[in-house]
């Protein structure tokens, strides 16, 4: 074969190879038999070896896999990939309804879509080609597994001719189907035995449900492996500058006409009886899918809609999950144990006689608190329903009493920590005992250190495996400001026995060169890390991630914000009362003053860097607040918003009193333009603000 015909037939294998894939995985509906299919493979595999100049980026001999990655490199979203609110009564959907038409006006149309049971994914393509691949992560960034994603078949790798945007997003969810999950286990099983090992043994080793299973696969380092799992995708969410969609229906429609696989069990409801008729028929039909789907999304289908509802810290307030009820199953009440976690809250546990839900043996489920366990008229020796809380967490619904012992007796609740004795104290309006004793209690006191040492904080992570336990147990560290204060000699040949869990090995850890040089490092590390993640690591109640940055960014130095008044705290974005109040019990504290003093001494980053602040441009907007509404000609939202803080402005979230001007594009939200003219606030057009900073 000359040069050129190989090029030639390379194209043409390519396209062809496409074109099956496509009407296999997408459209299910195969032109061809699997080993023709394969025959067209193996000839494309031989070729691009024999003239591998000749290959295109984007081959789907890929889909066979073969690279290893040995790290997923971190990206940061370019749109936050937040996740869904969830519900299980339909009383909290109608509750939805309201504040939607609240916002909106009566005039909603949703679109209802299966919720699949999977890993969240983003794909970004440019100019028609799948350039990246991002799992959820955080939020806010996640893992590069674009390797491992172009193994799946129904992803397209690239785009045949169409009028989608230059560059754009969509997202979905990959999945195990059944078939293949039960493929695997049962070939998982078969060498199981051929390796000597019993049925118990085989029970524990094999894949407990297709979603783990999916979410271990795709982070696996081997890609071939990854391709013979044969995961699949289901696509449902457009996202770009450059997208003329009016509504949610109308993006997916458009997605399938570029070739991406969207669910066909999909459906436009006008009511929400609409709703509740997709709810019902889906709780049972589900069952005959060939994947699992543990719920139904229900979504805004008007895109400027949307956009007025905007969304919270945590997630889009257009869109709700609805979960199914989860699988239930009856077993005994051994025990209940109370264990003490690093705020001090007590958490009773169930112990139960083993039993499986759900795909996976479950030994133990939350009492959550005393209000509960009296709820439920708990006693042990109880015959209890079990169920997992979002098919995730096990819990104790009710008890069987027709198989209640005469003789049994109430469960009464621990007055005392089961841990340092001390008296438990709940406060007024809260559901919650609590040990008091912070400073001298044990669980508390390695639950706030091993908190500050986490990756979302200060990311110390060569003290995991248990060495805190390791340092509190040798009186090295009482709290996190004396981890700073260790030394090489302090380390070195510390020993300490991990008892193992029922059936397990115990295993020693003792400290040696390299890992007393790893923690030294890492400790040295933490003190380059950001001011809100110091804020966040310090451990005040409520105060998780996403508030720590808006504290930090808001009050700059950890001074401003241990001296703010209780108003002041309230100015701040999506600070409430709770948040607030639990700031000022925190500083009033004086163990924790010491700490946040211990630390600064330390040289832990107090006050937020230059960087993380917009750099400032002039003094223009001083003093006046902005409420962004609307698509814009030529900034995004985001952009804009950046460009009022750097001109000296403030943005708020909703149109108030206090808001100076609404800064409205095209399809701003109704609502706020109403709540502005009712509060005469002024209406700026985008080009009467690009005048302002000009």
């Amino acid at each position: 074969m000359t040069e050129q015909e190989a090029k030639q037939r390379i194209s043409q294998l390519s396209k062809e190879i496409d074109d099956h894939n496509y009407k296999y995985y997408v459209l299910s509906n195969p032109e061809i038999s699997d080993i023709e299919f394969d025959k067209l493979l193996n000839e494309l595999i031989d070729l691009e070896k024999k003239f591998p100049h000749y290959a295109f980026p984007d081959s789907p001999t890929q889909r066979v896999g073969g690279a290893v990655t040995k790290e997923f490199k971190s990206v940061r979203h370019k749109y936050p990939m937040l996740s869904l609110g969830n519900t299980y009564s339909e009383e909290e959907l109608r509750d939805f309804d309201e504040r939607v038409r609240k916002v909106t006006g009566d005039q909603v149309e949703y679109v209802c879509e299966l919720k699949f049971d999977g890993v969240a994914i983003g794909l970004t393509y440019k100019e028609g080609k799948l350039v990246q691949a991002v799992t959820r992560g955080d939020g806010v960034q996640g893992d590069d597994i674009t390797t491992n994603v172009k193994t799946i078949a129904s992803i397209p790798l690239r785009l045949n001719p169409g009028d989608y945007p230059e560059e754009f997003e969509i997202r979905g969810e990959i999945f195990m189907p059944r078939a293949s999950f039960d493929r695997i286990n049962l070939d998982m099983e078969n060498q199981l035995r051929e390796d000597g090992y019993d049925d118990s043994e085989i029970a524990e080793r094999l894949l407990k449900n297709p979603r783990n299973a999916a979410s271990g696969t795709i982070k696996m380092q081997d890609s071939s492996t990854v391709a013979k799992r044969k995961l699949d995708c289901f696509l449902y969410f457009v996202l770009g500058e450059s997208l003329n969609f009016k509504t949610h229906h109308e993006s997916l429609l458009k997605a399938k006409e570029w070739g991406f696989k969207v669910s066909e069990h999909s459906k436009i409801c006008q009511t929400l009886d609409q709703v509740f008729s997709f709810l019902q028929k889906w709780n049972f039909q589900r069952h005959d899918l060939p994947y699992d789907t543990d719920g139904v999304v229900i979504k805004v289908n008007s895109l400027a809609q949307q956009r007025e509802l905007g969304f919270t810290a945590k997630s889009p307030r257009w869109a709700i999950a609805y979960k199914f009820k989860a699988e239930s199953v009856s077993t005994e009440l051994l025990s209940i144990t109370y264990q003490v976690g690093r705020t001090g809250a007590i958490t009773p546990v169930a112990n139960l006689k083993p039993v499986q839900l759900a795909g996976t043996t479950v030994k133990r489920a939350t009492l959550h608190n005393a209000d509960q366990i009296t709820k439920l008229d708990l006693r042990i020796g109880d015959q209890v329903f079990v169920e997992k809380g979002g098919e995730i967490i096990p819990k104790i619904t009710a008890v069987d009493l027709s198989k209640r012992h005469s003789h049994s007796k109430p469960v009464h609740y621990i007055t005392e920590c089961p841990e340092c004795g001390t008296a438990l104290e709940r406060k007024e309006g809260e559901a919650l005992h609590y040990c008091p004793n912070a400073t001298g209690c044990p669980p508390q006191i390695k639950g706030r250190i091993e908190h500050f040492i986490s990756r979302k904080a200060m990311n110390i992570d060569s003290l995991g495996e248990g060495k805190v336990e390791m340092l509190f147990e040798n009186n090295l560290v009482k709290t996190p400001a004396d981890l700073y204060a260790l030394t090489h000699d302090q380390l070195l040949g510390l020993e300490k026995i991990i008892e193992a869990e029922e059936g397990g090995k115990s295993k020693k850890i003792s400290l040696q060169e390299k890992s007393v040089q790893k923690i030294l490092k890492g400790i040295e590390a933490s003190r380059e890390v950001p001011f809100e993640r110091v804020l966040y690591a310090i451990g005040i109640r409520f105060v998780g991630e996403t508030v720590a940055k808006k504290l930090a960014l808001h009050f700059k130095t950890m001074d401003a914000l241990r001296s703010a008044e209780l108003e002041e705290l309230l100015q701040v974005e999506e600070i409430g009362d709770k948040i607030a109040e639990s700031v000022l019990e925190f500083f009033k504290d004086k163990s924790n003053v010491h700490l946040v003093e211990a630390l600064e001494a330390a040289g832990l980053q107090m006050k937020v860097s230059a960087s993380a602040t917009p750099e400032k441009l002039s003094s223009r907007l001083e003093g006046q607040s902005f409420v962004v509404s609307g698509v814009f000609s030529n900034f995004s939202r985001e952009e804009i918003k950046v460009l009022i803080e750097q001109h000296g402005g403030k943005n708020q979230s909703g149109v108030s009193a206090k808001t100076t001007f609404l800064l409205a594009g095209d399809e701003a939200g109704p609502s706020k333009l109403e709540k502005a003219k009712k509060l005469n606030v002024k209406i700026l057009s985008e080009k009467e603000f690009t005048e302002m900073i000009s």
